[in-house]
């Protein structure tokens, strides 16, 4: 039986790379077959945490792959049917809205577009500042979705970020598992 295949893509909530990264890994040594894709600006942008380059190169040492960082190279994703399952975490407020409204402008809502129309599970891990606020109508909205499930999330530092969530990045294996099940992991929010 073959490997089911993952993709993982990365938005800019860089603060949770070395998660994210940890998750790359579990999922790897799990026995997926992990697709890296990074959205345009997580694939080019040296931050306080992470030079760009040094931080792609690792993802793709552990998936033994390059990366998917364009809009060309994420759409033969759905047509191909490359992927069985697909996660974007982290997920920033950003790419959830783009999600919610059929934006298709960054390498990674062209993954999620082009695997959705297969019918096949879109796990996401929310990472955002304005998850309480702005943000809050886009991930209803992708919660009443169908084949979109979400990682359990909750406030990351209610005291100075009170409207901030962030994933459990450490729940992303059983999410992963219950979404290729069609079902929503529970509970929800932590």
């Amino acid at each position: 039986m073959s490997k089911i295949k993952l993709g993982f893509a990365l938005c800019g909530s860089f603060c949770t790379f070395s998660k994210a990264l940890k998750q790359i890994e579990k999922l790897n040594e799990i026995g997926y077959d992990v697709y890296p894709i990074f959205s345009e600006f997580a694939y080019k942008t040296d931050t306080r945490f992470y030079k760009a380059a040094d931080y792609v190169a690792s993802v793709e040492e552990i998936c033994k792959r390059k990366s998917i960082s364009t809009i060309c190279d994420a759409e033969p994703i759905g047509p191909k049917k490359m992927l069985d399952i697909l996660v974007i975490a982290p997920c920033t407020g950003n790419t959830l809205s783009k999600l919610a409204w059929g934006i298709t402008d960054t390498s990674v809502t062209m993954a999620a577009k082009a695997h959705l129309r297969n019918e096949r599970p879109l796990v996401i891990g929310v990472s955002s500042n304005d998850s309480l606020s702005t943000t809050g109508k886009n991930i209803g909205i992708l919660l009443n979705r169908k084949n979109v499930y979400m990682v359990p999330f909750g406030q990351d530092d209610s005291l100075n970020k009170p409207r901030s969530m962030v994933c459990d990045f450490e729940m992303i294996p059983q999410t992963v598992e219950q979404a290729l099940n069609h079902r929503q992991i529970q509970p929800l929010i932590l």
